[in-house]
């Protein structure tokens, strides 16, 4: 199979990269921390085996073109300090459901949100998606005022039928 080239995206502070094994620490951290999971339901990765497992689940989905995973760093600082990721593509890859997690140390610094647009702009203009999807739990308040003011809408009339707690938004290409 040929590799496929991975789409790194910069913004004014961040750079989304792939994937990296020495990831594995902050991979532990970010999908085993109370805080970090505290409206989540996912698997934990709270050993060294387990991330390292999950790191490369991740990039056997990139290189079958089933999801695109973002580490989130700081420009010219190596450490991930969150992800961002496009995922559970419909048949037709028109529609896929973002999902995006960061450490809490970063919070309330418009991090998320400016990765967040880094990643609606590379699935409407390059991947050509017509519509994205978020799923976040009720109680997230910071994850739904993310999605608000990145202009997604609460589609009222759907469930998610894994997660009752969850709240389905949805954004479609301008």
């Amino acid at each position: 199979m040929k590799k496929i080239q991975f789409p790194e995206l910069q913004t004014d502070r961040l750079v989304l990269r792939r994937l990296i094994e020495s990831d594995w620490k902050e991979i532990q951290y970010l999908r085993s921390d109370k805080k970090v999971n505290k409206f989540v339901k996912r698997p934990k990765a709270d050993t060294r085996e387990k991330a390292l497992a999950f790191i490369q689940r991740i990039n056997t989905e990139i290189e079958t073109r089933n999801s695109v995973y973002w580490s989130i760093s700081l420009k010219n600082k190596q450490p991930m300090i969150g992800s961002i990721s496009l995922w559970n593509f419909s048949e037709d890859k028109k529609t896929a459901e973002v999902g995006y997690d960061l450490n809490p140390q970063f919070h309330k610094m418009g991090i998320m949100n400016e990765a967040l647009q880094a990643v609606l702009n590379y699935g409407f203009q390059e991947l050509n998606l017509d519509k994205i999807e978020a799923f976040t739990q009720i109680n997230n308040e910071p994850s739904r005022q993310l999605l608000k003011k990145n202009k997604f809408k609460l589609n009222e009339s759907r469930f998610d039928e894994d997660n009752p707690e969850n709240l389905i938004f949805e954004i479609y290409r301008r």
